[in-house]
């Protein structure tokens, strides 16, 4: 899956105590809103997901985050 990002956009998902903290500015809630929905109109997709960490789109220390789509 492709990613096509909004200029300037931030994105950062941290691990507290057990809880996932996704931090975005407005251009990478807004690009992360296209992912979801891409992955979510995709035909046959069960299973389908992608990954992002910090050396693919995620700021720098930050946690794993992977999406995957289940039916």
């Amino acid at each position: 899956m492709e990613f096509d990002w909004m200029d300037d956009f931030s994105v950062a998902v941290e691990v507290v105590a057990g809880s996932v903290i996704l931090k975005a500015n407005r251009e990478g809630l807004l690009s992360l809103a296209r992912h979801f929905t891409r992955l979510a109109e995709e035909k046959d997709a069960k299973g389908a997901h992608f990954h992002l960490d910090e050396f693919n789109s995620l700021e720098e220390g930050s946690a794993e985050l992977i999406v995957e789509r289940m039916e």
